[in-house]
């Protein structure tokens, strides 16, 4: 007989992180987050022992052939949540900056209803709100936090503080939603996805989460690569205001329609 599915699929989009995985899973693998969580690892082509290592823990990997990139890593989880009917979806990186501690801290946000008896579609872990835990960062990055949200404020009027977090949960409606051909920046969702979002009616909300500084392996923002997401990001969340707000080419929803199965 199958093993009975949780409510929560656990998406960790995973490229050579063999020396980080083992950890981040061991954390997970408590009681009271294994009680209402699956683990889908998403193994990006790594050259190391990363996929090994999920499968000696016992968790669900899915393996690409060729490295496709975080983007896609993401949405391939999306889509096997759709499939397999989960009710939600928690994202987390791989090399540890995201503390376990977040995951039921997130689900029980998207499960509490504001006061006006809605409940979030998206669940933002953020580094920067008053509560949240000390986290430092670089100048250069600041600086990018400081665009990306100035952006987000001018176009939707909603302040977002940190919003290139990649420690987000999602609603079924969200996730089924960026399973969808064109609906999800493939490369580098980052703050372009957050203002779609955001635009399209969706319900974002964020709370303080606890990160660390990456202490093993290499990050996908390394060399040059910063350089050239600053200038994407801000050339994708320019293209994400034009789609919606001049031509129109995405439905908004309200906050409640039914959810997409």
């Amino acid at each position: 007989m199958a093993q009975k599915r949780k409510k929560v699929l656990i998406i960790i989009p995973a490229f050579n992180e063999g020396k980080n995985i083992g950890s981040l899973l061991e954390k997970l693998e408590r009681k009271d987050i294994s009680d209402i969580c699956d683990i889908l690892v998403i193994n990006d082509a790594s050259s190391d022992d990363t996929g090994q290592i999920v499968r000696n823990r016992g968790h669900k990997v899915v393996r690409n052939i060729y490295n496709l990139g975080y983007g896609s890593g993401l949405q391939a989880g999306y889509r096997y949540a759709k499939r397999y009917d989960y009710s939600f979806v928690i994202q987390m990186d791989a090399d540890g900056q995201h503390d376990p501690e977040n995951v039921l801290k997130i689900y029980k946000a998207l499960t509490t209803a504001d006061a006006n008896n809605i409940v979030p579609d998206i669940v933002l872990g953020s580094r920067f709100l008053k509560e949240s835990p000390e986290y430092k960062s670089t100048f250069a990055k600041d600086l990018g936090y400081l665009l990306f949200r100035t952006l987000i404020k001018v176009f939707t009027g909603k302040t977002i503080k940190d919003p290139t977090t990649g420690l987000q949960g999602l609603s079924r409606r969200t996730f089924c939603y960026y399973a969808g051909f064109d609906h999800f920046d493939d490369q580098y969702p980052d703050a372009n996805m957050i203002l779609q979002m955001i635009m399209l009616g969706y319900n974002v909300v964020e709370i303080p989460a606890l990160m660390h500084q990456r202490t093993m392996g290499k990050s996908m923002h390394s060399g040059v690569k910063p350089i050239v997401y600053m200038i994407r990001m801000c050339y994708s969340i320019l293209a994400v205001w034009i789609r919606i707000k001049i031509l129109h080419s995405d439905k908004k929803v309200k906050p409640n329609d039914s959810l997409a199965s």
